[in-house]
């Protein structure tokens, strides 16, 4: 009778719960990655003949600032937290390309702090082309965080130019308690102001564990008391359609009706689009929409 090989045999045994399935894989790839690296690389002493090849688990633990302990339980599977900070820091620490770290944070079930909001498969060229063919009317693109990733250009217009802004400025939270002039742009700021407060509650208790919402957060309380003050109240509200007023500096005030067009797959993700709420703003919109036409 023929036995089969071990590697077969552990193919063919019960894999376990996913949970357990991508804990695993996470600990193979991580020791993969780990044998691979001299300490030299790194900029760490050789220390003289070593039992296995590449980095000890110690040295990576001292890369990524972390307790040897936790980190040998990570490689060993244990079901333990570990946050988007410690996953970059492994993963400069372990000189992983673009691929090895979109790997590793997949297997970890963690976002990705540095590239979350580089990547936006949401406005894609039919959502691109939706956008543009409902000029002169303007519409943005939205995730849950309220960070603006899409919109035509009578919306940027209405606003008084987005590129103005930086990428991890283009928050319509951030904006609203940081900048002046959107201030100024919102006729109604402290009605939207406490809107978006109590949302953004609502959608942190969804992404708790997400460095990037933590982030956005944390930037928030430190920039603006007002923000800190809403915040200690503890309001909640869901996502509502209704009207918005805003004062653009070259036609002057705006009266919209907006409603939210939901995007899928990914939750969150919506189109908010502007309709003239009266006949004044009509004309002043399509006047704002052939400006540089």
């Amino acid at each position: 009778m023929t036995t089969a090989p071990a590697s077969t045999l552990q193919l063919v045994a019960p894999l376990g719960k996913p949970e357990e399935l991508r804990r695993r894989e996470l600990g193979a790839f991580l020791r993969s990655r780990r044998e691979r690296i001299s300490p030299e690389q790194v900029g760490l002493p050789s220390g003289g003949r070593r039992r296995t090849p590449g980095l000890r688990r110690e040295e990576v633990a001292q890369l990524a600032a972390v307790g040897v302990t936790w980190y040998t339980w990570l490689e060993q599977a244990r079901d333990i937290q570990v946050s988007g900070q410690v996953l970059d820091a492994i993963a400069r620490g372990l000189l992983l390309d673009q691929v090895e770290r979109q790997h590793l944070f997949a297997l970890a079930g963690a976002a990705d702090p540095v590239h979350a909001t580089r990547e936006c498969p949401v406005v894609t060229p039919p959502v691109r082309a939706v956008l543009d063919q409902l000029s002169p009317m303007p519409a943005v693109v939205l995730n849950a965080r309220f960070d603006i990733i899409g919109w035509n250009d009578v919306y940027s217009r209405l606003c008084g130019g987005l590129e103005r802004f930086e990428a991890d400025e283009r928050n319509l939270l951030w904006l609203a308690f940081t900048d002046p002039a959107w201030r100024e742009l919102l006729v109604d700021w402290d009605q939207a102001a406490r809107h978006m407060t109590a949302k953004f509650r609502v959608t942190l208790a969804e992404h708790v564990a997400e460095p990037a919402y933590k982030s956005l957060l944390k930037r928030l309380l430190l920039a603006s008391p007002e923000f800190a003050e809403a915040w200690e109240r503890h309001d909640v509200t869901g996502t509502s359609e209704g009207t918005k007023r805003f004062l653009n500096s070259e036609v002057g005030l705006l009266n919209f009706e907006y409603t939210n067009l939901w995007l899928g797959p990914r939750p969150g993700y919506r189109m908010i689009t502007y309709i003239p709420a009266d006949p004044v703003t009509k004309a002043r919109v399509e006047q704002l929409a052939a400006v540089g036409q």
